[in-house]
């Protein structure tokens, strides 16, 4: 086997890649449920108590691959946005990532990654600035075992052991203790930088004339007057409050179709496993305030001015477009900037893409003038020194939403359900996969 590969895939396994990159859309659509009963798993009490006489069946290193490629894989250049009447003769320089991946995010922000855990570990898998290993690549099975090779190399192990989250409430909710982490089971969390794409949001909005309003303190940014090449009219405004509610809901939009893409795809392998919300993200990734709960280790900070404390990155891993990791708010947006236009950047004329003359494409992008960063830069710095975080009333760091991945104890379906509790990719998975 080349270098890039997993190694020696049995021959049954190679025939069952086959069958999941055929698997029919309506039937993964129609046959997708939270099947929640794995190998090992009890319920000890209720009117369906039962107790799997199996032992718990981790997933193997391809069966992982899969559900994470399925739900951040890098899939090909994405298109950019083509028009915006305010700057007609220009693409306008909204996207960050110049790859599209198995969900969609908002103008291409693309500043969302995936963390997991499982009985070996915890990892990260990045792939918002990961270019398409392939980019005719269409879930076609020859490409396939390549495909998922390529971002195996994203994976980056952060620890030896599985994440602990003590199952009982408020760390998760009560009808989750029993299955939620599971032994046998990836646990698989999308986090987006909400800091970044709220700074993106700000870049939008100036691009289209308009600046950020402060309505909660019910007045115009101070300064912003004074940009009158960037933002024409002052009175033409966005509010505060709106433009991070809008972050937040598209972050949200972001990291739940991540987890219903790999949903989807565990109908296709037949495993078991649910997209769920049901556990404290902000224990997970550390927000805790117990040294014995240290999630995922993430740094956070608390103020009297906030209800909850607000977490701003992994450092060295995954951090926000937002200080500690930048000095001030001017920094984030070079930042910013370089990822949009630097090497490998989505405006970048070097950088390829899925037009026939990508680099005239590229190259013809909106290019933000010293002025305009300046710009946005003034009005981000606001929010940080007048709430003491950026974002003003959001988190900097986001999570919510969960996939869990494991292998169905298919005697519970059998004892308690009618015929079509599970689907013939889960009745064969053994089989045609072990």
């Amino acid at each position: 086997m080349e270098s890039t590969k997993l190694g020696s895939i049995p021959p049954n396994v190679i025939n069952a890649l086959a069958d999941v990159s055929q698997f029919p859309l309506m039937q993964a659509l129609a046959g997708r449920r939270s099947r929640r009963f794995c190998m090992g798993a009890e319920i000890p009490e209720s009117p369906l108590a039962f107790k799997s006489s199996q032992k718990p069946f981790p997933l193997t290193e391809l069966e992982q691959m899969l559900v994470l490629t399925s739900m951040a894989g890098s899939t090909g250049w994405h298109y950019t946005i083509s028009y915006n009447e305010t700057d007609r003769s220009q693409l306008p320089s909204y996207s960050a990532g110049p790859a599209g991946r198995t969900f969609p995010s908002a103008a291409g922000f693309h500043t969302s990654d995936l963390f997991f855990t499982d009985d070996n570990g915890t990892y990260y898998f990045s792939t918002r600035d990961f270019h398409p290993p392939s980019e005719d690549y269409r879930g076609k099975q020859g490409q396939l075992e390549n495909h998922i090779a390529e971002h195996k190399k994203r994976v980056r192990k952060l620890s030896y052991s599985r994440l602990r989250i003590p199952t009982e409430s408020p760390y998760m909710d009560p009808h989750n203790t029993w299955i939620a982490n599971h032994e046998g089971s990836t646990l698989l969390l999308p986090v987006t930088d909400l800091a970044q794409h709220t700074l993106d949001a700000i870049w939008y909005y100036a691009l289209d004339g308009r600046a950020v309003f402060d309505d909660m303190a019910k007045k115009p940014i101070p300064g912003v007057e004074k940009f009158r090449n960037v933002i024409p009219n002052p009175n033409s405004v966005v509010p505060l409050s709106f433009m991070e509610m809008m972050s937040m809901a598209e972050c949200a939009a972001e990291i739940s179709m991540s987890c219903y893409a790999g949903a989807l795809t565990l109908q296709a392998m037949g495993l078991g496993g649910w997209a769920f919300d049901g556990m404290d993200w902000m224990v997970i990734l550390g927000a805790s305030g117990d040294p014995k709960i240290p999630g995922f280790g993430f740094r956070y900070d608390t103020s009297e001015r906030w209800a909850v404390p607000n977490i701003t990155g992994l450092p060295g891993v995954f951090e926000g477009y937002c200080p500690p990791r930048y000095r001030n708010m001017s920094e984030a947006v070079e930042a910013l900037a370089k990822r949009k236009y630097g090497p490998g950047g989505v405006y970048n004329e070097g950088t390829p893409g899925a037009w026939k003359d990508s680099a005239s494409i590229r190259k013809a992008a909106h290019h933000a003038s010293q002025e305009f960063k300046d710009c946005v830069a003034l009005q981000a710095q606001y929010i940080y020194d007048t709430y003491g975080k950026f974002p003003a009333t959001t988190p900097s760091i986001f999570a919510f939403m969960y996939l869990q991945a494991h292998h169905l104890d298919l005697s519970f379906y059998d004892h308690y359900f009618k015929s079509g509790a599970y689907l013939p990719t889960h009745s064969d998975h053994m089989k045609k996969w072990h």
